[in-house]
């Protein structure tokens, strides 16, 4: 009787949401612990613990930054590995895959700024922050897409999860070029030569994944040390580990880090990122305080900026037959996902920390990356439902 019970629950839930999408599910529930957090009688000791030295000597981070530099530089390590896997003999191998979803990726970075800048023109702060909204958390849209998607076919699914590659490809670069402290010529020179000793490796045929990891653990502290962001250490490293001559050989070195990688990051990095975060307190903030520039601006751009931004340039490159659209998925279809894309979430709030150095303005960024979020991902899932079910109506009548 338990077991069948539990059958039946297992079959609902993964109806509802595929058991891959579970560590999404683990990141917000660690989101939203960090949160509550924030706004408990345990507040203090929750930002003491993140706050709090951890290290030895010049090896000294706090809590907070051994996530955010640390982790987090795995974190890029996965995306790079999965950008240079798509690149090499995946979705974008070829012009033809890479024009619709790279053209929509544009426009979903152009028209967020835009707002955001709009909303904050004329203080210096503020502007610093421009780059938050134009972040898509591929994770999260692609398990809303799941969620609420039922029955789209699978080009749907490919088109979003390109766009968010493009969108990545884009947050690295902002990062890497805008949001690098001073540099240090000495480190950058230690990194370069990392970087080359792991190129001639992969030159040589070296498939053994431990001298890369050794050598890209030289490379991260480096980069650490030179003033770019730490995290830009592990999209490095990623271009270098072998994938072999075919995508399909799944036992290159690439894939074998990419598989470890994968519950790491989604079970564990995500979550404690999460966790460490999102928390921001609400204590004092009043209906004026959420509607300030900044929070507004970042809000606006994810939910308003990023569907208008996707679906416009999509639209354009039809149109002017610049790309082909997604098989099988109709213009209702390609909005819902164009709203999805709003869900800024771990990226945006990465980029926010990075951003501002007012934590004033850290805590209005973060509950504007919320609100943007959620609302694109409600929107996007009844906008979804509803058209799914209208398309039931019409078959059923013919």
């Amino acid at each position: 009787m338990i077991k069948s019970l539990v059958r039946r629950l297992h079959g609902r839930v993964e109806r509802f949401l595929p058991l891959d999408n579970w560590g999404e599910v683990l990141l917000l529930a660690a989101s939203l612990a960090g949160l509550a957090a924030a706004n408990s009688p345990w507040a203090t000791n929750y930002f003491h613990l993140l706050h709090a030295a951890v290290g030895v000597g010049d090896a000294t981070l706090s809590v907070e930054q051994w996530i955010n530099d640390l982790l987090m530089a795995l974190f890029f390590l996965l995306v790079g590995l999965e950008i240079k896997r798509e690149m090499v003999g995946g979705e974008l191998s070829s012009l033809g895959q890479v024009a619709l979803p790279g053209i929509a990726a544009l426009g979903g970075v152009l028209a967020p700024v835009l707002i955001y800048i709009g909303l904050n023109r004329g203080d210096a702060d503020a502007l610093t922050g421009w780059a938050t909204p134009a972040a898509t958390d591929i994770a999260f849209a692609l398990a809303a897409l799941s969620a609420f998607g039922r029955g789209l076919p699978r080009s749907a699914f490919l088109f979003l999860s390109s766009l968010a590659i493009f969108d990545d490809l884009a947050a690295i670069l902002i990062i890497a070029l805008f949001y690098s402290g001073g540099l240090s010529w000495p480190d950058l020179g230690l990194a370069a030569a990392a970087l080359a000793v792991l190129a001639g490796m992969n030159r040589l045929g070296v498939r053994r994944l431990a001298p890369y990891l050794l050598v890209g653990l030289v490379l991260w502290v480096a980069v650490l040390r030179s003033g770019v962001h730490a995290t830009m250490a592990g999209v490095l490293l990623a271009l270098t580990i072998p994938l072999g001559d075919t995508e399909a050989e799944r036992g290159s070195p690439l894939h074998r880090l990419e598989g470890t990688l994968h519950p790491l990051i989604y079970f564990g990095v995500l979550p404690l990122f999460g966790f460490a975060n999102a928390g921001v307190s609400f204590q004092g903030l009043g209906w004026a305080d959420l509607l300030a520039p900044v929070p507004l601006g970042i809000a606006l751009g994810l939910f308003l900026g990023k569907q208008a931004g996707v679906f416009t340039f999509t639209m354009l490159a039809l149109r002017l037959k610049l790309a082909r659209p997604p098989t099988g998925v109709d213009m209702r279809a390609l909005y819902g996902v164009a709203m999805l894309c709003g869900i800024g979430f771990t990226m945006s709030l990465f980029i926010a920390t990075l951003a501002f150095p007012d934590p004033r303005l850290v805590g209005e960024a973060k509950v504007g990356v919320f609100a943007g979020s959620l609302l694109s991902a409600l929107a996007g899932g009844v906008w979804l439902t509803a058209s799914r079910r209208l398309a039931a109506r019409r078959t059923g009548a013919r």
